[in-house]
């Protein structure tokens, strides 16, 4: 036992130790990085346009919090799928599961009672399966990288009939009136069809439900507009990838990943199959990677001795990079996450990334094990939100108007990190 102790040191010391010295090195100036650029990447990343994203997150705010087995839910769904097919990805497909089910939870989950369980409302606050709180097992449990520092102060969700309950908006009160129900939910996807190979692919993620009372406009409108808008870009008729990408709007996270959980318990043996046999078709290309993107743009530091957290963006807002580093795939995930910050380095507009080995508590959590996986955010949610560094998490003020341009371009230099990296990877070339 000692032995072991001692190697996991070991390698924890590395792992971490190499993470530090590559975060240590000098920042590559605008110079430097202009002259590393891709020009046809370089184009790519220029298509995206802040009020594009803004307008993008807005459109998704009109359903409130969408929160998972609601019409508005459903709805936001298929505003999402006729955005994606405006765009030119017309191929969308949904993977349907129903909540509760285990065939939508992780296999592996130890069995969970049907108690308050530990620390009674699990951090997504809503119930999950058996009357257990949603996310206390799975998303802060066995494998979860941050659950040592925990909930510093007010991390739950907000309820309707809380003693501030007066202060809710009377229109996001209405909008947001309908309570979830089981029963059968989807995620929804396009793809885009590598020419040289469509049997491998990337897979692009964010999660479009929400919960709070508000708009969900930073968990999740923030990464799932990103999601949205690198599909636009990618979908154009003058851009060709050697490999396929896949965009996909998840459901149910809140509840524990559900809908991550049900599309990797779906699909993960069907990858690389060729269907029909011959056709040069495959209905699901092997796994390279997968990026999730989940509250992009909200970065204003810690509390101060008010316990008030600044309304500014801070000067240093970075957008985070995270790997898991105890994961089967830590390894691949690590080298992808490095990618990813040299892809920032080299075509981000204002705001730097760096890289963490603490994901968790998203939709990357079920692929980390099968395949190398990252989460782009706006910091480390497990040490930063989870200690109150974010007071408009999972509240009624997580809306529209809550952000700044400052907030915004954080999520948008997120975007220019994830197509940038994904065109590189993807070996994208633009049609003359």
């Amino acid at each position: 036992m000692r032995r072991a102790r001692v190697i996991v040191a070991s390698c924890l010391f590395g792992a971490l130790a190499g993470v530090a010295a590559a975060q240590e090195q000098e920042p590559v100036s605008a110079t430097a990085a202009a002259a590393r650029q891709d020009p046809a990447i370089k184009a790519l990343v220029d298509r995206l346009d802040l009020e594009k994203y803004k307008a993008t997150i807005k459109g998704l705010t009109q359903f409130g919090d969408r929160r998972q087995g609601t019409d508005r839910n459903r709805a936001a769904l298929n505003w999402i799928e006729a955005q994606l097919k405006s765009y030119g990805c017309t191929n969308t497909e949904r993977i349907t599961y129903t909540y509760p089910s285990a065939a939508a939870s992780d296999p592996n989950a130890p069995a969970r009672g049907t108690g308050a369980g530990r620390g009674g409302r699990g951090r997504g606050g809503e119930t999950g399966p058996a009357g257990s709180p949603a996310g206390s097992d799975t998303r802060r449990g066995r494998e979860g990288g941050s659950t040592q520092f925990g909930p510093r102060s007010r991390t739950g969700v907000y309820q309707p009939d809380a003693p501030n309950a007066a202060s809710l908006d009377p229109r996001l009160q209405a909008l947001n009136a309908q309570p979830t129900t089981p029963g059968e939910r989807q995620d929804v996807y396009c793809t885009k069809i590598g020419t040289t190979h469509p049997e491998e692919m990337y897979i692009i993620g964010g999660h479009m439900d929400g919960l709070g009372w508000g708009e969900a406009a930073n968990d999740d409108g923030s990464g799932t507009a990103l999601v949205m808008e690198v599909a636009r870009v990618l979908s154009s008729p003058d851009v060709q990838t050697e490999r396929s990408i896949r965009f996909v709007l998840w459901n149910n996270e809140e509840t524990g990943l559900n809908g991550a959980w049900a599309y990797v318990n779906q699909r993960k043996d069907l990858q690389g199959k060729e269907e029909p046999a011959g056709s040069k078709k495959y209905p699901e290309p092997k796994w390279l990677g997968m990026i999730q993107h989940d509250m992009m743009m909200w970065d204003h530091g810690m509390p101060g001795p008010d316990g008030k957290v600044s309304p500014e963006q801070r000067p240093e807002a970075d957008v985070n990079i995270e790997f898991q580093m105890n994961s089967k795939m830590a390894e691949g995930s690590q080298k992808l996450a490095w990618i990813f910050k040299a892809a920032n380095d080299r075509y981000a507009t204002d705001y730097p990334a760096t890289v963490g080995p603490h994901m968790t508590n998203t939709d990357s959590t079920p692929f980390m094990n099968v395949v190398p996986a990252i989460s782009l955010r706006e910091n480390e949610r497990g040490m930063q939100i989870g200690a109150g560094w974010d007071p408009n998490w999972h509240q009624p003020s997580d809306v529209f108007a809550t952000y700044s341009d400052k907030d915004f371009r954080l999520g948008l230099n997120a975007a220019q990190t994830t197509l940038a990296a994904i065109a590189e990877l993807s070996g994208v070339t633009l049609k003359k």
